[in-house]
Parts: C-alpha cells; sequence; structure tokens
C-alpha cells in the first residue's frame, strides 16, 4: 500500500487529493517550507505551518489563499488525517504526515537534525513510508557542532578586523542568513541586504528575536560599509556593486564548502560548511528513527543513498524530482 503517487506535477496524495510542494498549479499544495524550489506561485489554495505563512506572503504575495495550522494539528481532508511536525530546517518547516486507514506516508520536505537556536527542532515521526531529501547524502558531509559553527566565523571575523577588512557573508536569504546574524551578535554593527531584512520581518512575525541591524542597498554609496559587517545573498556573488565595498572579504556559507574544490567556487576569501539539511549521518539518523518499511530518496544524492539504504536492509527507491534544478545549487541555499 502507498497513499503517495510521483507526478508531473510534483508529489501527490492520492486518496487525499491534495499536492505536497508541488512545482505547477493545483488546487490544493500543502507546503513543507517557504523556501523557493518547494513554496512556488500559481497555487489555488496553500496549507503551511503558521511561521510558513508570512514567509509565502512575502516570496509569493498577500492575495494568495493560505491557511496555516500548528504543529501537530491534525486537519481531515478527504478522510485523510493531515498533520505538520517540526522538520528543523528553518523557520516554520515542516514534515507532513498522512494517516489513511491506519497507513502513514510522512513526506519530510527538507529537514536537519543539528537545533540551530531558531528554527523548532526536528522531531522523529513513524511511518510506514517516508520520504526524504538526498541533498548531502554523501560520508563526506558530515558537520561540524552549531557551536563550532559559530566559533570559526568568530574567528574570521576578528581575523579581518585585525587587518582593517570589511567582513562579507554569503548566505541564503532564508535560514541561513538568520543563522549567520545570531552567530555575530555583539560581534559588531550588522549591515543586511535588503533582500534579507524582508525576511527578517518572517522571523520577527514569528516571535523570534534577532540582532538589531542595519538594512543596506548595494545600489547606495558603501563607504560607510568600510570595516563593518555584511549579510548579502548569493545571487550578489557576482555583481558589480558588490565588488566596491570597500577593503572587502568574503565568506561563503553552505553545506557544499565542506568539499575542498568547492571553497575556491568564484575565489570566495573563505567557505564554511554551514548548512540547513542534514550530513550523512543526520539523514541516516532520521531515517532509521521513523521505523519506516519504505523510503523514497528525493533531490540531491538519490542514487548513491538509496542503493546505501537497501545494501544496510532499509528498502529505499530513487525518485525524480525537480527540486533539486534551483535553490539548491543556483543559490548555494545548502
Amino acid at each position: 500500500m502507498s497513499l503517495l503517487k510521483f507526478t508531473s506535477k510534483g508529489l501527490y496524495c492520492v486518496p487525499g487529493k491534495f499536492h505536497i510542494d508541488p512545482w505547477r498549479p493545483v488546487d490544493l499544495a500543502l507546503i513543507t517550507h517557504g523556501h523557493a524550489d518547494h513554496a512556488r506561485s500559481g497555487m489555488k489554495k496553500y496549507l503551511c505551518h503558521h511561521f510558513t505563512k508570512p514567509i509565502l506572503h512575502v516570496r509569493i504575495g498577500r492575495e494568495i489563499e493560505c491557511q496555516s495550522v500548528e504543529y501537530g494539528e491534525v486537519l481531515t481532508i478527504n478522510d485523510v488525517k493531515v498533520s505538520f511536525h517540526p522538520a528543523g530546517h528553518i523557520i516554520g518547516s515542516a514534515q507532513i504526515r498522512m494517516e489513511y486507514k491506519g497507513f502513514v506516508s510522512v513526506i519530510s520536505g527538507d529537514y536537519k537534525i543539528q537545533n540551530d537556536g531558531l528554527s523548532t527542532p526536528f522531531e522523529p515521526v513513524k511511518c510506514h513510508e517516508f520520504v526524504t531529501e538526498s541533498t548531502f547524502g554523501l560520508p563526506i558531509y558530515n558537520w561540524l557542532t552549531i557551536e563550532q559553527q559559530e566559533e570559526q566565523l568568530k574567528n574570521w571575523l576578528l581575523h579581518n578586523q585585525a587587518n582593517g577588512k570589511t567582513s562579507v557573508f554569503i548566505g541564503y536569504s532564508l535560514g541561513k542568513s538568520q543563522r549567520i546574524m545570531k552567530a555575530l551578535e555583539g560581534m559588531g554593527e550588522l549591515n543586511v541586504h535588503y533582500s534579507i531584512a524582508k525576511l527578517n520581518e518572517a522571523y520577527e512575525t514569528a516571535g523570534v528575536k534577532l540582532p538589531d541591524y542595519t538594512t543596506i542597498d548595494l545600489r547606495e554609496d558603501k563607504k560607510h560599509l568600510d570595516g563593518k559587517i555584511v549579510l548579502l545573498p548569493p545571487a550578489l556573488v557576482d555583481n558589480p556593486a558588490m565588488k566596491k565595498i570597500p577593503n572587502m572579504a568574503y565568506a561563503i556559507c553552505s553545506g557544499w564548502m565542506q568539499v575542498r574544490g568547492a571553497r575556491r567556487w568564484r575565489s570566495a576569501d573563505g567557505g564554511f560548511a554551514i548548512s540547513d539539511h542534514a550530513d550523512w549521518n543526520g539523514l541516516l539518523e532520521a531515517i532509521k528513527a521513523t521505523e519506516a518499511e519504505k523510503v523514497f530518496v528525493t533531490h540531491g544524492q538519490t542514487a548513491v543513498f538509496s542503493k546505501y539504504l537497501n545494501e544496510i536492509g532499509i528498502p529505499a527507491a530513487e525518485v525524480k524530482t525537480e527540486f533539486g534544478e534551483d535553490d539548491e545549487k543556483t543559490e548555494i541555499e545548502g
């Protein structure tokens, strides 16, 4: 038995007659989190966690029809019991649990096991079938602790400050940038690009207190940034305006920086393996905790990871999706 069908529009719950994170317009879209590769425009109606709703309003529009729920709250949609459970990926991120006639399916969306202090920590959900990501589904990906990651950022910043450098941190606007801000609180004036500031408002709406910051626009004069701390989204790395920031040293914050070759990506001055996704051990820990009888592996290292799961006695199948083709790498969202 399976509740799921993998269609041209995305993951579909057959008895519930709804889609999860669809990539083409549908009547009802259940959204695991607010990143653009999982929450797209054009849906007739959206259902998400309370904290994701303001993110959808910022990214898609305030005119959308959107219902939101709390973690653990149960709704019944066409005889399917649906609930959202913490995924630990970013604020409001959720695993979606579906139960029909005693059979339970869970779609995890994106998730991480580490508690970053901003997102509601991941909670395993027991099920019969589990859909997992595999963005970093290779043994080479093993993250340092959150404390060690934050210490790396601070040490790099202190080095730059001692040498009169302006420290520019490149991190995804939703999730990563807020973690960087938290790590650097009290280390100097935080200047964030307006695209990051826009999403900071979603955190504040959810009651999450972020450090004080100044919103900047790189189209304006940049002399006042000399020697300061600047946070920018990945899309601006090749922007001429960024290169005019005085005395700049910049670092990319992404799980992709775990691989030495990736650290030289676009000749960055620094690279820190800080990710909002589970690493190899985190993926295995999460999957084993579900006790699922069947695992579907999506976006990322699907072939390698599903093969390994089968080898250790966890029945798994590789599923092709469109998730991995946009924000994951082009925006170095990892």
